[in-house]
């Protein structure tokens, strides 16, 4: 590798990947499209989304409630239409996925089902560094099931002088605690540091010592590789709005392992939607649930959200993940090749190891950190600051170049 423009701008042209990048809607700098790396937070728009969303508002204007039955895509089953393509982005069966509801209500409504705590087998073991609502549902569950949380809940830290956690430490934590443990509940892919954690490592122990496990898919899904039936994940959730560019506020997605889905031991709370769909309209007060993932449904589906994330998802369904990641990691490690070469003088905390992170580098920065975000985004670099130093570049394989990366380090040095 060199560090010239010319080399990156070859790079881009062995990309075969490379022309995705003109199916989504770049926010504007001087009249260029920005350098924009903020894919971790609120992805790019599809181009495609416009037209997705307009044929239900044409339904809606035309046909009224009809639209449920009657139209092109009728609203009764719409979250079938997302089922094949939501699956294989994690690593699962159609029946195992539901679209449906935003990512901390689904993460409460799992709980209510995977957290059943005893007098004996009550927490809940989380990273500590996890996104904060992550910990404001476990606390409250724990809350509303009579535990203190400050007893119910273990929080991993990683050790002294370190900023990520080692899978053996988490599973030696999952070990020691493993008579109290009820619930393993991490991020996929830690929103701070980047870490890609060992999934089916972690699923694995926590089976081990009579613990379900689930996890936050946040960071995860439409990033890295998920392959969530095969691991025996219990549960997960995730928006779509980061990495899968569905739109601010998006649909949240659930994955919920088939061997729980006719288990009558598991509450629920239950929905109109959730009810098996040939019988639904009968209006019987009984509550049958569908014999899938989809029978944790609540209510009937978010349509417009929904159409941005379908046409979203025909796009991953087209490339296909396991190119999406062989792209990540080159990009990725061009750009912290770039940035250790330049010497800037912050610490690159997110794994080396390409196989333990997504397509993500979080700087830490020092005492000046937010002043130089600042002067980023004066530079038309649109990134992601988080207290107290970080700032996350996320390289998003869909839309981002090797010549953005070039530039970005090139607004750095000046």
């Amino acid at each position: 590798m060199d560090n010239s423009l010319r080399y990156a701008q070859e790079l881009d042209k062995q990309d075969p990947l490379n022309t995705y990048r003109d199916k989504f809607h770049f926010p504007q700098f001087q009249g260029k499209n920005c350098i924009y790396f903020c894919g971790n937070s609120l992805g790019l728009q599809p181009k495609s989304v416009e037209g997705y969303i307009q044929q239900e508002l044409e339904d809606w204007k035309k046909l009224g409630v009809e639209g449920h039955f009657d139209g092109k895509n009728p609203w009764m089953y719409y979250h079938h239409f997302v089922e094949k393509q939501a699956a294989k982005l994690v690593g699962a069966s159609p029946e195992e996925v539901v679209v449906m509801n935003t990512l901390s209500v689904n993460l409460n409504l799992l709980m209510v089902s995977f957290y059943r705590p005893t007098a004996k087998r009550y927490k809940i073991m989380v990273e500590a560094d996890a996104f904060p609502s992550d910990h404001y549902a476990v606390q409250q569950q724990a809350k509303f099931h009579g535990f203190d949380p400050s007893e119910a809940i273990i929080q991993l830290y990683p050790r002294a002088g370190e900023h990520t956690l080692r899978t053996s430490d988490i599973l030696q934590a999952i070990e020691e605690n493993g008579e109290e443990l009820a619930l393993v509940m991490l991020g996929g892919v830690n929103y701070y540091t980047g870490q890609f954690f060992d999934l089916p490592a972690i699923t694995a122990k926590g089976h081990d010592i009579g613990a379900q496990v689930g996890f936050d898919l946040a960071h995860a899904a439409g990033n890295v590789l998920l392959d969530l039936h095969d691991w025996d994940v219990d549960f997960a959730t995730w928006c779509s709005y980061k990495y899968l560019n569905s739109g601010p506020g998006g649909v949240s997605g659930v994955f919920i392992h088939q061997k729980h889905h006719n288990n009558p031991d598991i509450p629920r709370f239950a929905g109109w939607w959730g009810h098996d769909e040939k019988t639904r309209f009968k209006m019987d007060k009984t509550f049958v649930p569908i014999a899938s993932a989809a029978g944790w449904q609540m209510s009937n589906a978010q349509i417009l959200p929904m159409a941005a994330h379908w046409a979203s998802l025909e796009i991953f369904e087209e490339v296909g993940m396991e190119a999406l990641r062989r792209k990540s990691e080159k990009l990725t490690s061009y750009l912290e090749q770039l940035l250790v070469e330049g010497d800037f003088g912050f610490e690159i905390i997110t794994p080396r190891d390409v196989s333990q992170r997504g397509c993500q580098l979080s700087l830490l920065t020092g005492d000046n950190g937010k002043e130089l975000f600042k002067k980023l985004q004066a530079h038309g670099v649109i990134a992601d600051w988080r207290e107290p130093n970080v700032i996350r570049i996320a390289p998003v394989p869909l839309y981002n170049s090797y010549e953005d990366c070039w530039r970005f380090v090139e607004i750095l040095k000046s």
